[in-house]
């Protein structure tokens, strides 16, 4: 994976992250206690001292560090309507506009299953302090949400014995901030933490990739990621990363989720004192369909930008970065990140749905993040009232993005497949802001249910029959060309063997840059005909990336290959 780190604006490359702590190290080599899932009835031996998370320079206020947790009984399905046959999960295409069908239908409603709601902390319980005047609201007040009732026991997260457990992967990527460089032989410690106790479970390292092997851990069953108000779905662990120059890295609450690949990317500062005595530690909140945050306050889809002197784009425009502020519009205390626009969507979506759901959930709610997304970019929405972001990471205003978290295989291969799609009505040149809200613990009438989407997938409806249930028929998919930070845009039709041209030529200059840092990627001619040694370095590069190694360079592929690209050079311009 490419190693880009959110950055914090006007700062230096480092940046202060709102959940930065300062943790001492533990010098002492600690063994490693392999999972063996046939003999874990027993608990590893190893163990190791929890690691001090308190954090220092806080950024949050004590309200927002605040945890609570949602509901731990489970809800019997409602009924779903009649769908009809044959319909699959499909990823979206752009379709062209179509004219309202008479009767639109009424959107689905599994929000009458109410959970039952336990009480604990949250890392952002909070309503801001005196409604804000950004942005208005249709009637300035948030949706509401629903009472919780007496809690109950908790569950365990997975069963005790391992053996019966659910299983997810994790891969870590380690790069160097500093030129982008993957890190070989870093060690990556995995823990978990239970009540006083931390419990070392296995202990890996990067290859020359920068990459380490897909290593599976327990994760609760499946099942708990599939209704509203079962017991916390994923899994959360601790690593610890090392590397020889390199200033150690702790994330706290990696979340490993059943039968997908939980994505952790880590940039590592080279090191500026010989034994540093502290590890920059980022503590990862709960997941917005488990812990508690503070509900949408709902606004017109479209906003009026006639007559009103503000600045809007020409067209719509896929920014290379967005700028995200790490709060409410007016704390001023809160950090900004420049944060490059597909991570930035990986991120909202690994945070706000489960990467479990079905496929056309899955696609039907990242065009919804990006076309949301898209118009704060387009109307430039913030910056016109006098801020200095793009968009916020409160879930009041907009979504959930949280810092150094992980992403997940599956949203990573769908957002890399639609990055470039918006949504949109007929006669309207701005992307829709399209909101959305939980649907249980919180409604939002005409506004899409994520519990709701995903019973909707389960039952076989495509992407697009999943937004046009809850924004109506004339909503469509569209797409832009536009690109930012690309040297050019994908030629229109895949390149395979056979190909010549200008844009095999480009393809091939392009791989050769990515084949000096990643050395999986043979060097080859740039002579713009696409041969099999040309089909066998981009077989290599799309192994490298999680892509299908197919040899074909298709939309996915040319822009991840710019992508890198751009990385690369960029760096290697600003260390010269």
């Amino acid at each position: 994976m490419p190693f880009y780190r959110s950055f914090q604006v006007n700062e230096p490359p480092k940046p202060a992250a709102p959940q930065k702590t300062a943790t001492p190290l533990n010098t002492q080599a600690v063994p490693v206690q392999n999972i063996v899932p046939e003999q874990s009835g027993n608990p590893p031996e190893s163990r190791i001292q929890p690691l001090n998370t308190q954090q220092e320079n806080q950024v949050q206020t004590p309200a927002e560090t605040q945890r609570q947790l949602l509901p731990e009984n489970q809800t019997q399905r409602a009924p779903q309507p009649a769908v009809p046959e044959n319909r699959t999960p499909a990823v979206p295409q752009p379709v062209t506009p179509e004219t309202p069908a008479p009767a639109v239908p009424q959107p689905v409603t599994p929000e009458n299953r109410t959970p039952e709601m336990t009480q604990s902390a949250a890392p952002e319980n909070r309503t801001p302090a005196g409604t804000p005047d950004l942005p208005p609201s249709n009637n300035g007040t948030p949706l509401q949400p629903q009472t919780p009732e007496a809690p109950e026991p908790v569950t365990p997260r997975y069963p005790a014995n391992m053996s019966t457990a659910a299983f997810g992967g994790l891969r870590v990527s380690v790069g160097n901030i500093r030129d982008n460089l993957p890190i070989t032989g870093a060690s990556i410690q995995i823990s978990e933490t239970n009540g006083d106790t931390t419990t070392l479970i296995d202990e890996i390292s990067t290859a020359s990739t920068g990459q380490t092997d897909v290593i599976e851990l327990p994760a609760p069953p499946l099942a708990y990621s599939e209704e509203s108000g079962s017991p916390r779905p994923y899994s959360e662990y601790n690593l610890t990363i090392r590397a020889d120059g390199f200033e150690p890295v702790q994330i706290v609450g990696t979340e490993v989720l059943p039968d997908v690949v939980a994505l952790q990317n880590v940039q590592m500062l080279p090191m500026l004192q010989p034994e540093p005595q502290t590890a920059e530690t980022f503590v990862i909140p709960d997941h917005t369909l488990y812990g508690i945050y503070p509900p949408k306050i709902v606004e017109d889809e479209v906003k009026e930008m006639a007559g009103s002197g503000e600045i809007v784009l020409s067209s719509v425009v896929i920014p290379e970065f967005i700028v995200v502020h790490d709060g409410t519009p007016t704390n001023t205390s809160a950090q900004n990140y420049y944060v490059r626009y597909r991570d930035y969507i990986k991120n909202v979506a690994s945070s706000e749905i489960y990467a479990t759901w079905p496929e056309s959930t899955i696609y039907a709610n990242i065009l919804a993040i990006q076309s949301f997304t898209l118009n704060r970019v387009y109307t430039e929405w913030y910056r016109n009232r006098g801020y200095n972001f793009t968009i916020t990471s409160s879930t009041a205003y907009d979504h959930k993005w949280i810092p150094e978290r992980n992403i997940f295989d599956t949203i990573n291969t769908a957002v890399d497949n639609i990055f470039n799609n918006f949504l949109s009505r007929p006669n309207v040149r701005q992307p829709i802001l399209t909101q959305y809200c939980d649907g249980k613990r919180v409604t939002c009438p005409g506004l899409m249910s994520q519990w709701g989407s995903k019973y909707l997938g389960d039952d076989g409806y495509d992407a697009i029959q999943i937004l046009r249930n809850y924004y109506g028929a004339s909503i469509y998919i569209n797409t832009t060309e536009e690109i930012s930070g690309v040297p050019s845009s994908f030629p229109g039709e895949a390149l395979t063997e056979g190909s010549r041209g200008e844009a095999v030529r480009q393809m091939q200059e392009q791989l050769n840059a990515i084949a000096d840092v990643y050395y999986v990627v043979p060097n080859i001619a740039a002579d713009g005909i696409f041969g099999p040694r040309t089909a066998e370095a981009v077989r290599a590069f799309q192994r490298q990336f999680d892509l299908t190694p197919n040899g074909i360079v298709d939309f996915t592929t040319w822009y991840k290959i710019s992508e890198i690209y751009v990385a690369i050079t960029r760096i290697a311009e600003y260390t010269k």
